[in-house]
């Protein structure tokens, strides 16, 4: 039986949601959903208000990020994780290598396992905590990893493995909790996706993708392979980039989409840009992650998960308790006063606060949550 704390209104945050996914809706993105969905919800995806929407958010991401010259923004049905079964049909040629050091870097390599059409992958292994990026390996024609897995803050760099141009091997990077949220040179990656529900505070069930013109000609290529009598490879509509990037040209997506999804994400990038865009966001995200880090290092019953400083994420803080201390208990007190999603994640089982600090969170909350967190740790 948990015991019962009552923190004072005067310590809590004014927004107390630090999700690690999904995340906090800012108030503004509300107002744009019911203003914005009186003409918009319930209308075809495929006539020019909703593609109006799509089209400025194509726009908005491509300044965010100062894409590259010839590189496109893509969007799907789907999410992050239909986008890794698309990567293993659309992306891969033959073999890729992955760096796996979390549940979601994981299940890309395990998706890349059971394609039937595909040559065993090479991993590249390390423990939660820390990160390994696929090395230069011959045969190899892809090399993937997540810039950083949610699953245990940790953060990875996005760039080209060395000699992976020579190979003409693509770079695809896992970006779900990372973009918008850690730095970033796109040109570095050929494939830099994302889904929304992260530092861009909307709603799951689509992936965004930054494309090379590398990988787009990759997505054409072996969309024709897959067409040629006697192939093996098998590329359904569903997971089709080259269809994706068709329709993306279009301003719409093959299927149907969540128009909330469009309307809030849209705000949102629009919300990022006229801040500064992705160096502004940034910042905000490394002041949030710095005010933890800087307590748990202080703290008496609190250490930073993540032992590197150099690979501890902005994005999503992990923060161990000691033994003593019922991470569990403290995380079901603040959500009995409001302070949502602490949990540290399910299958990593430790005893451990997770906290979002994505740039839709204000760092003043941040600092209320700390002194919640102090405040109930000292009366259990």
């Amino acid at each position: 039986m948990f015991k019962t704390v009552t923190i004072p209104e005067s310590l809590r945050p004014h927004d107390a949601r630090f999700g690690s996914g999904p995340s906090k809706i800012r108030p503004e993105q509300i107002r744009a959903l019911a203003e914005g969905g009186a003409t918009l919800l319930g209308t075809s995806h495929r006539q020019d208000p909703v593609k109006h929407l799509v089209a400025s958010i194509r726009e908005g991401l491509s300044d965010f990020f100062s894409l590259p010259s010839g590189y496109e923004i893509v969007l799907g049905n789907g999410g992050a994780s239909a986008f890794w079964d698309l990567a293993c049909a659309s992306l891969i040629a033959r073999r890729a290598a992955f760096g796996s050091y979390g549940s979601f870097s994981a299940k890309f390599a395990q998706s890349a396992s059971s394609a039937p059409f595909l040559d065993d992958p090479v991993i590249f292994e390390a423990e939660p905590g820390s990160y390994r990026i696929p090395e230069r390996t011959e045969h190899v024609d892809a090399y993937c990893w997540a810039q950083n897995e949610t699953s245990t803050g940790v953060a990875a760099p996005a760039r080209r493995v060395e000699g992976s141009l020579e190979q003409k091997a693509l770079v695809l990077v896992d970006a779900t909790s990372g973009a918008g949220a850690l730095p970033v040179d796109v040109s570095q990656c050929d494939a830099y996706y994302f889904s929304p529900q992260k530092a861009f505070g909307s709603d799951g069930g689509l992936w965004v993708a930054a494309l090379s013109p590398a990988a787009i000609d990759r997505a054409y290529s072996l969309a024709g392979e897959a067409e040629r009598d006697g192939s093996t490879r098998w590329v359904p509509p569903f997971l089709s980039l080259r269809s994706a990037i068709e329709n993306s040209r279009k301003d719409q997506t093959l299927n149907t989409p969540a128009i909330a999804t469009l309307i809030m994400l849209a705000e949102q990038v629009r919300w990022l840009n006229a801040n500064g865009g992705l160096a502004w966001s940034t910042a905000r995200c490394a002041r949030s992650a710095n005010l933890l880090y800087q307590w748990a290092q202080a703290s008496e019953y609190a250490t930073p998960f993540v032992n590197d400083p150099q690979a501890r994420s902005h994005a999503v803080v992990t923060i161990d308790l000691d033994g003593a201390i019922d991470a569990k208990q403290v995380i079901a007190v603040l959500r009995d006063n409001g302070i949502l999603d602490t949990a540290g994640y399910r299958k990593l089982g430790r005893n451990q606060l997770r906290i979002g600090v994505f740039p839709s969170v204000e760092p003043d909350d941040v600092e209320a949550l700390i002194r919640c967190i102090d405040y109930v740790v000292e009366r259990l």
